[in-house]
């Protein structure tokens, strides 16, 4: 399993993924899911990869062998739009999957992906693009600028409650390494190390590069203040009704239950 997610905000973009391959009790595998591609000074994308590793592996393969065969009918060179980008990696992706899975399919193996595209080409502002692995895409949106692949549902919440358009790159960079900690935290399949890029519109070259291993001084000391302050916010949450009277309530004030003030003669 992997976990991946970009952020498009006003000022540029921001991605982020984990580099576990396989989580077992004996053996852990690491390789990087972040793919980055400037075939040209006018333009600059990046690829995050989900799901069978030998799939992705074939499609990144694929995408880079067309870069380089001047021959080549389509390539990330000769689109013109970030749209026709996306339509391009999802084709390509398309069919390495199709080709993958009839390759397999005595053998009942998942080789399907899913990808996250993002990136510009001059004249157009950033896009990122979700691919399935059926092959369709969708873009993010104003009131959820964000995509994700992998094990999504752990890192998600923080995003929902923090990012907009308006937020910075840099803040937007923090709310991704805090998503991905979340994740890692309650998925072992999901691990170090992270990898964090930050774009800067109209900048067509990867600004800001983070790669953090298990043992980060950085990724350390934003566990440890994320912790703490789910910590204090949590104990400042409003008490219940009957913890209130409790605290305002004297023993002395409070009378016996069942008292019986009867006599019998």
């Amino acid at each position: 399993m992997t976990y991946c997610v970009a952020i498009s905000t006003k000022t540029g973009l921001v991605f982020c993924s984990d580099s576990r391959t396989n989580a077992g009790a004996d053996m852990l595998f690491s390789h990087s899911k972040m793919h980055v591609f400037n075939p040209g000074p006018d333009r600059m994308f990046v690829i995050l990869t989900a799901g069978n590793l030998a799939t992705t592996q074939a499609i990144i393969s694929r995408i880079e062998d067309d870069l380089e065969n001047p021959s080549a009918k389509n390539s990330l060179l000769n689109c013109d739009k970030m749209a026709d980008a996306a339509k391009y990696v999802s084709q390509v992706s398309r069919e390495e999957q199709s080709q993958a899975q009839a390759a397999t399919a005595a053998a009942s193996v998942d080789t399907s992906a899913s990808l996250i595209l993002g990136g510009q080409i001059k004249g157009a502002p950033p896009n990122i693009y979700l691919m399935y692995s059926a092959g369709n895409f969708i873009s993010d949106s104003d009131e959820t600028p964000f995509l994700q692949i992998g094990e999504s549902k752990y890192g998600k919440p923080i995003l929902d409650r923090i990012l907009t358009r308006r937020t910075s790159l840099e803040d937007a960079a923090r709310c991704a390494i805090v998503s991905m900690d979340s994740t890692v935290n309650s998925n072992a399949t999901v691990g170090p190390p992270i990898e964090v890029l930050v774009y800067e519109n109209n900048s067509f070259e990867s600004d800001h590069y983070i790669r953090m291993e298990e043992d980060d001084e950085y990724l350390r000391e934003i566990r440890q203040k994320w912790n703490e302050s789910l910590n204090k916010a949590f104990a400042a949450l409003p008490k219940f009704e009957w913890e209130r009277r409790s605290h305002t309530t004297s023993p002395s004030n409070v009378l016996p239950m069942n008292l019986d003030t009867t006599h019998n003669n």
